[in-house]
């Protein structure tokens, strides 16, 4: 049901019948970038919602993709919730959940080169030319799962990370199912179990929902002289996909006094999630949770959000599950950095 609705809102080349279809998301960027001139009658150049690089200096852009989700929510919203069969993992239980390091957040003066960005001249000296901008960043952190695996050999488990806010704007405490539309899937990563106990590292870094910073025009330069002048490779495949948000922006910002958070780590049989062999021994090292694996199969055949995507009549009955578990943590914000 979802591919379908997701050919209607979004369709492209992989839509069965894209004139039928149509393109309802990109329609709407079109329709509300050319208020100013629908017929183009005056020729004018394309409003902001049409480039990808500024339609989020419109306001309308946001209205627009709440609009689209909510599609999508009416829909989820109207499948059966997940039974026990689907969401829980025999003979897996984790045992504890720990954050190595501060969930703290901080604002940092970032100085971008703009040399790439100004018009040249042969009759006028190169001269450096910046501009520097406050942007959001975090400390590193690790997240720490002790897991048991009692089905007397090796399985392979779907570690799902996710962080949920514990409060609305008036204070008053979720209950699962009415925060679990506001969570953020942090981390989702595949790791093969031994029989017996076993203790899962991953630090924020290697998140595959993030990607990282891209590198400045003159960096890139510098490597690329340096390559030619010593024969060896221009190595950039860490950068060859901008998917994802940027990893500095992992964390909500929070507060000094701390602000509580929900994290919920949800361990599911990897046997029947991966769609990709050998994701326990190499992600591509990509931000393949929204946007999968390059030239590959998405790699995760649940759905996004998995299981918190469908409705929760009763989060103790998901809760009882040994597979996942539930905690509260608290994200600071230093502003004094």
């Amino acid at each position: 049901g979802i591919d379908v609705l997701g050919d209607v809102i979004e369709s492209s080349t992989y839509s069965p019948n894209t004139q039928y279809y149509g393109a309802l998301h990109n329609m709407a960027h079109k329709v509300l970038g050319r208020q100013g001139d629908p017929h183009n009658k005056f020729n004018m150049p394309p409003g902001v919602m049409e480039h990808f690089e500024t339609a989020t200096r419109d306001p309308s852009f946001f209205r627009l993709h709440k609009y689209m989700d909510n599609i999508f929510k009416e829909h989820k919203d109207s499948l059966p919730h997940y039974t026990k069969d689907e969401v829980e993992f025999p003979g897996v239980a984790i045992d504890k959940v720990h954050i190595d390091g501060d969930l703290k957040t901080f604002f940092e003066d970032f100085e971008f080169s703009l040399a790439n960005a100004v018009d040249q001249s042969d009759n006028v000296e190169d001269v450096a030319i910046s501009a520097v901008v406050s942007r959001l960043n975090h400390e590193p952190f690790d997240i720490e799962v002790d897991v048991t695996n009692n089905n007397g050999g090796d399985v392979l488990a779907t570690v799902r990370v996710y962080l949920c806010p514990r409060r609305n704007a008036n204070e008053v405490i979720y209950s699962l199912n009415e925060g679990r539309w506001h969570c953020i899937e942090m981390d989702k990563f595949w790791r093969t179990l031994h029989s017996g106990s076993n203790h899962i590292e991953r630090k924020s870094s290697a998140s595959s929902t993030t990607s990282p910073d891209i590198p400045s025009f003159e960096s890139i330069h510098e490597k690329s002289e340096a390559a030619l002048a010593d024969g060896t490779e221009f190595d950039m495949h860490e950068f060859s996909r901008g998917c994802g948000i940027p990893n500095r922006l992992l964390l909500p910002k929070g507060n000094e006094i701390g602000m509580e958070f929900v994290l919920i780590v949800v361990l599911s049989d990897g046997s029947k999630d991966a769609a990709v062999e050998g994701l326990e021994n190499d992600e591509s090292g990509e931000s393949h949770a929204q946007c999968g694996i390059h030239g590959s199969t998405y790699p995760d055949k649940r759905p996004l959000g998995f299981p918190l995507d469908r409705d929760i009549p009763n989060e103790i009955d998901l809760l009882q599950f040994s597979n996942l578990d539930k905690s509260v943590v608290k994200v600071y914000h230093d502003s004094k950095r």
